[in-house]
């Protein structure tokens, strides 16, 4: 019985660094950054600023209600579809971050949105997952609804 715990309790202590919202400070730090400079771009009316912090690939996805976009320039053509001007764009606000160190070079994060525009006020949750690149830490894969 000894034999079987100690590997599974050295499993769980594993699992615990690699969830542990400390486990990556310097990449948290960099990801916030990304995400303050999304949400200046934004709040500016620029859709091309904001997908700077997406990885400019055609493998990124972007999952809202029932769809599923894959690619940067069909992710950017989406919002631009949705968001077509600065007034529709409104303020941005992203915050309540939780991240997951998933990886040496990827982290989850985890956290809240809300947009107020001229139709409104809109808000929900988002997991987004960040790998480090040559060019910094980039969204992979964005969760949003």
């Amino acid at each position: 019985m000894k034999r079987l715990l100690l590997p599974l309790f050295g499993f769980l202590v594993a699992l615990t660094s690699v969830i542990s919202a400390d486990a990556n400070p310097a990449g948290n730090a960099a990801i916030e950054e990304v995400i303050a400079s999304q949400i200046a771009a934004w709040n500016a009316g620029d859709l091309e600023g904001f997908m700077r912090g997406y990885l400019k690939s055609d493998d990124i996805r972007f999952l809202s209600g029932a769809s599923i976009t894959r690619g940067w320039t069909t992710v950017l053509e989406r919002y631009q579809k949705g968001y077509p001007d600065k007034d529709a764009m409104g303020k941005l606000t992203l915050g309540d971050f939780e991240f997951s160190e998933l990886g040496p070079d990827v982290i989850l994060v985890v956290g809240r949105w809300m947009v107020v525009n001229t139709k409104g006020e809109f808000k929900g949750v988002t997991s987004l997952i960040f790998r480090r690149t040559k060019d910094g830490w980039r969204i992979v894969h964005d969760h949003t609804s």
